[in-house]
């Protein structure tokens, strides 16, 4: 599967941004998908997660309650839409994706990545 990231932008502090993780080659409900972030200066971290059937979510206590991860099964996407942003949000955000045995999993390691896309917000 090929996953293109996209939805990244320039967006003052209390604003949304809707982030889209579209795939290609492969259905992305055969998959886990996550959003993982890089700012500048910082290791790479896993921000939100579903797993492939839905049941199962992860978020990181820093975007709980303000990010939502879900699909798009007519767009083939997996889309993260983000309220409320903080300057500390700014940073390179990734889609990842994996293949797993149980549907219900959220994996930590992920095999498919798309692109980064930048979000900066400014305060």
């Amino acid at each position: 599967v090929q996953l293109q990231a996209s939805g990244g932008g320039l967006v003052q502090a209390g604003g949304s941004l809707r982030l889209s993780c579209a795939a290609s080659g492969r259905a992305l409900s055969d998959y886990a998908v996550a959003w993982f972030r890089q700012a500048p200066g910082k290791e790479r971290e896993k921000i939100a997660a579903i797993s492939r059937s839905a049941l199962t979510s992860y978020y990181a206590d820093s975007v709980k309650g303000r990010f939502t991860l879900s699909r798009d099964s007519a767009k083939n996407s997996g889309i993260l839409q983000m309220n409320n942003l903080k300057p500390e949000d700014t940073a390179v955000y990734y889609c990842a994706a994996r293949d797993t045995v149980l549907g219900t999993t959220v994996p930590n390691t992920y095999d498919y990545w798309g692109q980064g896309t930048q979000v900066t917000v400014s305060s």
